[in-house]
């Protein structure tokens, strides 16, 4: 997915995904990561992933400290346009609700967003700001 957005080097990938499995084990662990594969026979095709977050009350659920982000959203080339995002997205919010999550956020790509968008999310005014790594 982010080599495909061309957001990242080849070499910070690989870092990322070294640190990614022990993450995603801790996370399945504690009960926050849920992750789904859809494959085609063998081979997987789609996948997704929902993660519970400790946030802080907000305007848009002021009674809860948790909200929902989805990540992992992946559809290859040629699965795509079949309905396989959207039955993603449908269990990822299902997870939330199930978890009483009202907020679910994500970080969609520019093929994603068009999905997300009429599946009733809505574009935020977030900003970032990334530390340079040490050298």
């Amino acid at each position: 997915m982010f080599a495909e957005m061309g957001k990242s080097e080849s070499s910070t990938l690989d870092d990322m995904r070294r640190n990614f499995v022990p993450w995603v084990e801790r996370m399945l662990a504690a009960g926050k990561y849920v992750g789904w594969i859809v494959l085609d026979g063998t081979r997987p095709v789609a996948s997704a992933g929902f993660f519970e977050l400790e946030w802080p009350p907000h305007p848009w659920d002021p009674a809860s400290e948790h909200r929902g982000y989805l990540l992992n959203f992946w559809v290859e080339p040629e699965y795509r346009h079949q309905g396989l995002a959207r039955s993603l997205v449908e269990k990822a919010l299902a997870e939330a609700r199930r978890r009483k999550l009202r907020v679910v956020a994500l970080h969609a790509s520019e093929a994603g967003g068009p999905v997300y968008e009429a599946m009733g999310f809505l574009e935020s005014n977030e900003m970032i700001y990334v530390e340079e790594a040490a050298k």
